[in-house]
């Protein structure tokens, strides 16, 4: 692993943990030995981070100089712990952790008696019912989205036939109980709406559809949104 990814590794890691980090857990996280911890941990001091803390107590990260300090009242950070909170019982695992990982930069940021605040929220969310996982990878939704590239899709329909299906995916939607995919469906000629927990299997498919799926989006949701004439 080259320095410089792992000293961001590192980094990212004060961040996260509740602080103080010990070492061991420091190189569990970042997957390098505990004598290379304690020399990053140097080398991290030396470029400006005020790391508090010792081996065989633990590590605080005080001032993060990868960061621009953060203003923030408190009801914005009361918002955004639990707007995080929201993500882990709606996105999938991986979205979580990124969701966790950018709530610890911003916390980071903060002056001390706000990253207090950050730490120790008055607002929570809990679910008692917990969304089963998705059945399909949904980085690779997410990444053909960004990069507006076709999806080849093993999708189940209402009735309970299974279809192969070549898509354009255009954006995902978190609804309630569920998630969805919006989408062109190459085989219809139309927009469709797939629910992701009735999807087989999903496959990036090398056709570009760029630059076209945010003007396809807008088009979809107007039509989602227009209203049904009344009898």
């Amino acid at each position: 692993m080259a320095r410089a990814d792992r000293l961001f590794r590192l980094l990212d890691a004060l961040r996260r943990l509740p602080a103080p980090a010990t070492a061991e857990r420091l190189a569990t996280e970042t997957e390098v030995s505990l004598r290379t911890i304690y020399r990053d941990i140097e080398a991290l001091r030396a470029s400006g981070a005020r790391i508090e803390g010792a081996a065989g107590y633990g590590y605080t990260l005080a001032e993060d100089p990868a960061l621009p300090p953060q203003n923030l009242t408190r009801l914005e950070i009361e918002a955004l712990t639990l707007g995080m909170a929201e993500l882990r019982h709606l996105g999938d695992p991986e979205l979580a952790r990124a969701g966790e990982r950018a709530l610890a930069k911003i916390a980071a940021t903060l002056p001390e008696t706000r990253a207090h605040q950050a730490a120790h929220a008055v607002l929570s969310s809990y679910r008692f019912h917990h969304r089963p996982p998705a059945p399909v990878d949904l980085s690779v939704i997410r990444t053909a989205c960004w990069e507006e590239h076709a999806l080849r899709l093993s999708y189940v329909d209402a009735t309970g036939a299974e279809t192969e299906r070549r898509i354009w995916p255009l954006g995902l939607v978190y609804l309630d109980n569920q998630q969805m995919l919006l989408a062109w469906c190459c085989l219809r000629r139309d927009f469709r709406k797939f629910i992701v927990a009735r999807m087989r299997a999903v496959a990036p498919d090398p056709e570009s559809f760029r630059p076209r799926r945010v003007a396809l989006l807008r088009a979809f949701t107007a039509q989602l949104v227009k209203p049904v004439p009344q009898p």
